[in-house]
This record gives structure tokens, sequence and C-alpha cells, in this order.
């Protein structure tokens, strides 16, 4: 049986809604899989680091935080993060953003991190705002695996 925290996660229409399709957790079917995966072949790879984020005081899951598209011969990295609905507005996903980018440039090779939103996604846009990214593309056309390509934002820090 999976804890109602991380299926909260994985399984709330509001928390994916501004994600891609091709997230690692909606690869299968049933939630307790997805997260029984999250450090196999992924990690192995290289292709993705997924971090829980946890409230300090208790320890309870409030969401997770990504780096993803690792390009060693450019020092590059994505960086992403997604936080169950309750735990919106409270500055987690910014704390989590800043960590991610202090880690990156403090210890590791990595000289350029890069996010992307979509456009409608102004909380998420105001987070990496707050992380000093900078907007550097407005309206890009990407494939995040639906129908249609979605229009994003791009940001470098």
């Amino acid at each position: 049986m999976v804890a109602p925290a991380p299926l909260d996660l994985v399984c709330n229409a509001n928390v994916q809604r501004y994600e891609p399709t091709y997230l690692f957790e909606k690869q299968f079917d049933d939630a307790g899989e997805a997260i029984a995966q999250m450090y196999g072949e992924l990690f192995e790879n290289q292709e993705s680091l997924i971090l829980a984020i946890r409230l300090k005081d208790t320890g309870e899951l409030a969401g997770l935080a990504e780096f993803y598209g690792l390009r060693d011969a450019l020092h590059k990295v994505s960086v992403g993060y997604r936080l169950r609905e309750r735990w919106w507005g409270h500055g987690l996903a910014t704390e989590a953003a800043r960590l991610m980018v202090d880690y990156l440039y403090g210890s590791t090779d990595i000289e350029i991190i890069t996010a992307s939103t979509m456009v409608e996604n102004e909380a998420s846009a105001h987070v990496l705002e707050k992380a000093d990214f900078i907007r550097t593309a407005r309206g890009v056309e990407e494939d995040w695996g639906f129908p249609q390509p979605s229009i994003v934002d791009k940001w470098s820090c």
C-alpha cells in the first residue's frame, strides 16, 4: 500500500496539470510502482535524480525536486520541483530551487542550470524569479507529451 502523501502528489490533478506527460511517475499505472522505481533506471543512467522535499519539523513529504537532462560535456542540468497542493504558497518550492542551485554551483562542475514553466503557471515563474533565475525565452513551443506542443518559458540561473 502506498502512503497517502506520495499518492497525493502523484495522483492530484491540480499538481499534475502543469507537468509534462512523460514525468517518471506518469509512466506507471500504479503509483506505488512509480514510487518504488524512482531510484531505478533513471538514476542509474544519470537521466534524473528525484529528491524528496520534506518539512523540517515533521519530515512529512511536501513534494519532489528533480535534477534532469544532465549534459556532462556542457556542464549543464535542468531542475524542476512539484509540491503537494496543501503546501503551495508556503515558500517550499523557492527554498528547494535555491538549495538545488546552491548545491549545483557549490559542489559540482555544473555551469548552466535551466528550468521550464508553462506560460500559464505564474506561481512557478514567481518561484524561479525569487530563486534568481532569469527568463531567457517566452512562449516557446516544446514537446511535453501532450497532443499539441506546450507553450513554455525558458529560464536560466
